[in-house]
C-alpha cells in the first residue's frame, strides 16, 4: 500500500511522536508498503524539503512556525496548516491522487481538512493515531473552562474524528470518548492502538551519571516532558522525603514549561540528590537507562482521559521497573500491577509514595523479576512492528467493507 504519514513532528526530533512515526514509518517499509511522510517544517525560512531519511520518503512542506511561540500564534499557525501543506506539496511535485490510505497523528487536531481532502483526492481510507484527548484533558487540569474557548477547539476536534475511517486510541478507556462517533456510522473502526517503540541497541550517552553528586546510587530515573500535566512536584517531594538515604537519587532528563521552576524548588531545597539533564538524542536513551534502575511516570491525577506515556515503553524495553504516579482508573495501573512490572500510585500521600519507592528499590530480586517481565511485555505487546500490520489490516477492512 501507498500510505501518506500525516505528522507534526518527525526524527530527528525527540519527541514521542517524532519516534513513534519514524519506527512506524521504517514498520511499513519492513512490510513492503511505501511509506510517505508529511511533516510541516517550522517556519517558512526552512523552505520546503523532499529527502529520504533512513530509507523512508520524508515531504517537508514550509509552512508556519507552531512550537516555542505564543498560544495564539501557534492556534492561527495549527489551524492554516492544511493550506500550508497542500501549498507545499504542489511545489514540491507531489500528486495526492494515488494514494491507498491516509494515516495521521493527533495532536494536532487541525489535520482535519487536509485529510478530508487527500481522502477525495485519492478515494481512500484514513485513520486516525489519536494519542491525546483534546480539549478534554485541558478542562479536566482547570487549564480551559466550558465556554468559546473550549467549543472552538471541541468543533476542530469532532471535525477531525468526522473524516476518520478508523481511530486507534491508546487505552479502552478512551473509547467511552468516542462510541457516539462510532455509532453514527456501522463501518466506522474503533480500537485499541497500544504505543510502539522499535527496539534500539547501546549507542552510549552524553550524561555520566558517575561524574555527577549521584555515582554511587539507585537512581530513580525521569526521562521526557516536565509541563502541567505531568504535575512534577509531588516526585520532588519524594526526592525530599529520601534526602537522608545517600543510596538514592533522582535524574531528570528533558524540557518542559516547568522544568525552570522545578529546578528552583530544587535549589530552594537544597536537594544534594537530584539532578536536572536537558534533553537528549533517542538513541543516547538505552545507554543512560542501562545505568538507572527505576523509570519514574508522572501524570496529573486530575485526568479524566487515559493514556500510556511513551516514556512507559522505554523503561519495559530497557528492562527498568517503574514507579507511576498517575489517574485513579487509568488502564495503566491494571498494565503495571497485572503485569508485575512496577507499582502505581493514584493519590497525594507522600509518605504513601516514599512506601512504595523504597519497597520496589530495596527488593533486589523483585526488581530482577519485574526487568524480565517489563522485556518480555515490551516485545510482546509494544513493538512497531504489530502497530503497523493492525493499522493495514484495519485499512483494508475498512476498504473492503465498502465493496
Amino acid at each position: 500500500m501507498r500510505i501518506a504519514l500525516i505528522t507534526n513532528d518527525y526524527w530527528p526530533l525527540q519527541s514521542s511522536c517524532a519516534i513513534q512515526m519514524r519506527d512506524l514509518a521504517q514498520a511499513l517499509v519492513e512490510s513492503g508498503h511505501e511509506p510517505i511522510v508529511i511533516v510541516p517544517t517550522q517556519g517558512f525560512a526552512e523552505g520546503s524539503s523532499n529527502e529520504f531519511v533512513e530509507g523512508v520518503r520524508v515531504l517537508s512542506p514550509a509552512s508556519f512556525k507552531t512550537k516555542e511561540i505564543s498560544y495564539i500564534r501557534r492556534t492561527l499557525g495549527e489551524i492554516l496548516l492544511p493550506f500550508t501543506i497542500l501549498s507545499g506539496l504542489r511545489k514540491l511535485g507531489f500528486s495526492i491522487r494515488d494514494l491507498d490510505a491516509v494515516v495521521w497523528y493527533s495532536p494536532t487536531i487541525f489535520f482535519g481538512l487536509l485529510i478530508l481532502i487527500m481522502k477525495r483526492a485519492s478515494h481512500c481510507k484514513s485513520y486516525l493515531i489519536l494519542r491525546d484527548i483534546f480539549p478534554e484533558w485541558m478542562l479536566d487540569l482547570g487549564l480551559m473552562k466550558k465556554g468559546p474557548t473550549y467549543s472552538f477547539f471541541k468543533l476542530f476536534a469532532r471535525f477531525q474524528y468526522s473524516v476518520a475511517d478508523a481511530i486507534g486510541v491508546q487505552t479502552s478507556s478512551n473509547m467511552d470518548y468516542l462510541t457516539g462517533w462510532a455509532r453514527k456510522k456501522p463501518a466506522r473502526r474503533l480500537e485499541v492502538l497500544q504505543n510502539w517503540l522499535a527496539l534500539a541497541p547501546l549507542a552510549g550517552t552524553s550524561i555520566d551519571i558517575e561524574k555527577t553528586p549521584l555515582a554511587g546510587r539507585n537512581i530513580f530515573v525521569y526521562i521526557g516532558n516536565m509541563g502541567v500535566a505531568q504535575s512534577m512536584d509531588i516526585v520532588i517531594d519524594l526526592a525530599e522525603s529520601l534526602r537522608q538515604r545517600k543510596d538514592i537519587g533522582f535524574l531528570f532528563v528533558g524540557r518542559g514549561s516547568e522544568v525552570a521552576r522545578l529546578k528552583q524548588n530544587v535549589k530552594q531545597r537544597n536537594l544534594d540528590n537530584v539532578q536536572f539533564f536537558n534533553e537528549i538524542d533517542s538513541k543516547e536513551i538505552p545507554s543512560l537507562l542501562a545505568a538507572c534502575h527505576i523509570g519514574l511516570i508522572a501524570l496529573d491525577p486530575r485526568h479524566k482521559s487515559h493514556n500510556i506515556p511513551g516514556k512507559f515503553l522505554t523503561y519495559m524495553q530497557a528492562g527498568l521497573p517503574v514507579l507511576a504516579r498517575v489517574n485513579t482508573g487509568t488502564d495503566l495501573i491494571e498494565i503495571i500491577e497485572r503485569q508485575g512490572v512496577g507499582h502505581a500510585y493514584a493519590g497525594d500521600d507522600v509518605a504513601e509514595l516514599r512506601a512504595l519507592a523504597e519497597g520496589l528499590i530495596d527488593d533486589k530480586s523483585g526488581l530482577l523479576h519485574m526487568s524480565r517481565r517489563g522485556r518480555a511485555l515490551s516485545s510482546n505487546m509494544f513493538s512497531s512492528a504489530a502497530a503497523a500490520s493492525q493499522i493495514v489490516a484495519t485499512l483494508v477492512d475498512e476498504g473492503q467493507s465498502e465493496k
